[in-house]
């Protein structure tokens, strides 16, 4: 990788949400707790999720990953409180479509993931910016499982 590669790579929009990213921490009694790790990197993602009523009612993350999983995790965790889990499902979807077969950006409200399209070229990288995702999504499963078993 070239240095003008990593500077367009790792563009100021990205340095930006990586460092102010929300809802960094741990929530003291979560329905859910998902730990998701990138092998190829070792970026990992933990996730606390609150569920009520089909919405994320409350949501924490602690995330330690490169500048690409915080970015995409920043996004993640601005908008993720009062989405269903199909919403969030689609959310990861459209990602996944715009990193691998360059699809278009993901709808609202994660339309700041755009920031990510340079990243399609760099496969190795795809992982740790689906990481927030993944790790939500397994918390949400956890609590469906759950109550399917409790009914």
């Amino acid at each position: 990788m070239s240095d003008s590669d990593l500077i367009k790579l790792y563009s100021q929009r990205i340095l930006a949400l990586a460092a102010d990213m929300p809802r960094i921490a741990r929530l003291d009694a979560p329905d859910a707790t998902a730990k998701r790790r990138a092998p190829l990197c070792g970026s990992t993602v933990t996730v606390d999720v609150v569920l009520r009523d089909g919405r994320i009612a409350d949501f924490a993350q602690d995330v330690k990953a490169c500048a690409l999983g915080q970015a995409s995790a920043a996004v993640v965790g601005a908008h993720v409180v009062g989405l269903r889990p199909d919403e969030v499902r689609r959310g990861r979807e459209e990602l996944f479509a715009m990193l691998k077969a360059q699809g278009p950006v993901p709808a609202a409200p994660f339309g700041g993931l755009d920031v990510l399209q340079p990243a399609a070229e760099y496969k190795n990288r795809h992982a740790s910016i689906l990481l927030a995702f993944d790790a939500t999504l397994e918390a949400l499963d956890q609590i469906a499982e759950r109550d399917s078993a409790q009914a």
